[in-house]
């Protein structure tokens, strides 16, 4: 038997809770990671090849010519850089861990440059969500936080929640 237009538009969009396991949320049969995705943000990763440095308390801790520029609705576009062009030496653990939908859960590390430890000022994506699977284990700064060089420019600090 047909179903009627109402009962068709109530199935097209369907959030379950399920009380039985550990609180989990699914949109259809997709468990809802941290709360439900907006249907009008996003997140786009792009490859590139500009000439990224970054500078913590003058000194530069990472520079690369294959950063991987993460855009998101209503931020900054992020510097992804891939590990082996940051300079380790820099990097302290941090246990400060962060939920993301669109992107997945991200683990920190501090910067010590310049005598002072500025603390989980870049993060990374271990398991991104495969949507944004360009970014996995890339490591990201705070831009809001550090000096950041695009082909031998300065860019501007945004002013953001992190500023």
């Amino acid at each position: 038997m047909p179903s009627s237009g109402s009962e068709a538009r109530n199935r097209s969009r369907r959030l379950l809770v399920n009380k039985e396991q550990d609180r989990s949320w699914y949109e259809e049969d997709g468990e809802v990671f941290v709360h439900p995705r907006d249907p009008y943000h996003r997140v786009d990763v792009l490859q590139s090849s500009r000439h990224v440095r970054v500078f913590v308390n003058r000194e530069v801790v990472a520079e690369t010519e294959r950063p991987r520029i993460l855009f998101e609705t209503g931020l900054p576009p992020r510097y992804y850089i891939p590990p082996e062009d940051v300079r380790d030496n820099f990097l302290l653990a941090s246990d400060k861990e962060t939920q993301c939908p669109y992107k997945g859960i991200a683990s920190y590390h501090s910067v010590d440059a310049g005598g002072e430890t500025k603390e989980a000022l870049v993060w990374y994506y271990p398991n991104p969500i495969p949507e944004v699977a360009d970014i996995n284990g890339q490591l990201c700064f705070f831009n809001e936080k550090v000096d950041l060089e695009g082909d031998g420019e300065a860019q501007e600090r945004p002013r953001t929640q992190w500023s």
